[in-house]
């Protein structure tokens, strides 16, 4: 039996991991902390196609991540669910009716088979009956849509126990700072998420891909929501989210480009940002003393933008050798991501 290293035990590669052991490999997976302690569980904690990403013409990803939202609805339903997500619309602000209604009529088609409701338009009335703390003035009404929400942290340790249970190994405190430390194993997978560049620059050749290191931000306040709310940053074309989970309002994300793989905590630039921004839509304003607690995650993002909101989410494979490295990804998608890791592990080295 062939057997294979795994390097990372975030959500990527522990999909990976998963897949490899269902095809019948022998796997062990490793990681420097704990699984998912990282970028893992810093997520917005959605299953999302990524409404916005039909903006950068990024059909194929968010046909794929619409798609994906049921397999884990399916296979941990006592972890995740739908949620019910308004896009307001304001006179004279922001991106017009028609652009976001032809985006959530896209979003439905690409959605089709995936479980999910199809996107409604709601007046002024109906949407402050859903969210009566929103600024009714110039309020148009609102298109309502459908994706999903997670536990992101205890979703991943559900994943590792996946693996348990299909015989792989995982080592937990195991940092690999040398590749020549798996040398007994037939195949090597390099799933490090931000800290993938640090194993892939022992190998001599020069990298294919490069990545951007982007950190999210995002805050808690101590009081409940009735509404999920997706909404345009002002002056910006970026969106925030205000969103209802365990109890608290969640208000994100950020998008701050930094020079290193290791997370910062959100700087008080970004929880002004974040307030801000929240307040231009809310009667009930909030302050730096509403916030109960904060988080931050950084992304590997694909690096092909000026701007990283317009990086993409998709992912990339590299092999070298007998290390196969992956770049770049996203939460939703991460399980079909795994299955073409193994595909690609497999056509790549003759398993």
């Amino acid at each position: 039996m062939k057997k294979i290293a795994v390097v990372g035990a975030g959500i990527i590669g522990s999909c990976t991991a998963w897949s490899l052991l269902k095809r019948g490999y022998q796997v062990d997976l490793f990681d420097k902390d704990i699984p998912m302690v990282h970028t893992s569980q810093s997520s917005s904690k959605l299953l999302h196609g990524g409404l916005r990403y039909l903006e950068t013409g990024q059909l194929k990803l968010v046909h794929k991540a619409l798609q994906a939202r049921q397999f884990w609805l399916l296979q941990a339903p006592h972890l995740c669910h739908q949620l019910k997500l308004l896009f307001p619309i304001y006179k004279h602000e922001g991106r017009p009716k028609w652009q976001i209604g032809l985006g959530t009529k896209l979003y439905d088609f690409l959605a089709k088979g995936s479980g999910f409701p199809h996107s409604t338009w709601l007046n002024a009335e109906e949407v402050l009956q859903h969210s009566p703390n929103l600024k009714s003035q110039g309020l148009l009404g609102a298109y309502s849509f459908y994706d999903g929400q997670m536990d992101d942290y205890q979703l991943g340790l559900w994943v590792i126990e996946q693996i348990q249970n299909s015989g792989g190994q995982v080592f937990t405190g195991r940092p690999i700072t040398n590749l020549d430390e798996l040398s007994d194993y037939d195949a090597i997978v390099n799933a490090t998420g931000p800290w993938v560049m640090t194993l892939r620059s022992q190998q001599a050749t020069p990298p294919t891909i490069q990545i951007d290191w982007v950190r999210g931000s995002h805050l808690f306040v101590n009081q409940p929501l009735q509404q999920a709310l997706m909404l345009p940053i002002p002056n910006e074309k970026r969106i925030f989210f205000v969103l209802p989970y365990q109890g608290k309002t969640m208000i994100g994300t950020t998008e701050i480009r930094q020079d290193h793989p290791e997370s910062e905590p959100a700087s008080p630039e970004e929880i002004e940002y974040l307030l801000k921004s929240y307040n231009q839509y809310h009667h009930s304003l909030l302050s730096t003393a509403d916030v109960c607690d904060t988080f931050a995650g950084v992304r590997p993002l694909l690096k092909d933008a000026v701007n990283p909101s317009n990086s993409t989410r998709e992912w990339a494979f590299e092999t070298v050798g007998n290390v196969l490295h992956v770049y770049g990804g996203k939460w939703t998608t991460a399980q079909i991501q795994g299955e073409a890791a193994a595909s690609c592990l497999e056509n790549s080295f003759k398993l």
